[in-house]
């Protein structure tokens, strides 16, 4: 059952870890300077019920569209993240 992932399943699964290790690292940041807590907070939690949702319905292919979805989701909210430090800054 040791079903070798093709590079593409590769490569969605290290673009869906990587708005989740930002989330851990804006919750961290967050917390050292008491802004966007709540956010901060809620967004990793988001994510782990996003990601498992998905993969559970996808019957665990990494690149079902459902997945890449939630991948796409998560890949907004860092643009949309990033365009509000730009306004405040």
């Amino acid at each position: 059952m040791s079903e070798e992932l093709t590079r593409s399943a590769k490569l969605w699964a290290l673009a869906g870890a990587i708005p989740f290790l930002l989330s851990i690292l804006l919750l961290g940041f967050a917390l050292s300077r008491q802004v966007l807590v709540p956010f901060a907070i809620g967004w990793p939690i988001i994510q782990v019920f996003g990601y498992w949702g998905s993969l559970k319905r996808a019957a665990g292919q990494v690149d079902h569209p459902l997945v890449k979805t939630q991948v796409i989701l998560h890949w907004t909210m860092i643009a949309i993240l990033i365009g509000i430090a730009a306004r405040v800054l």
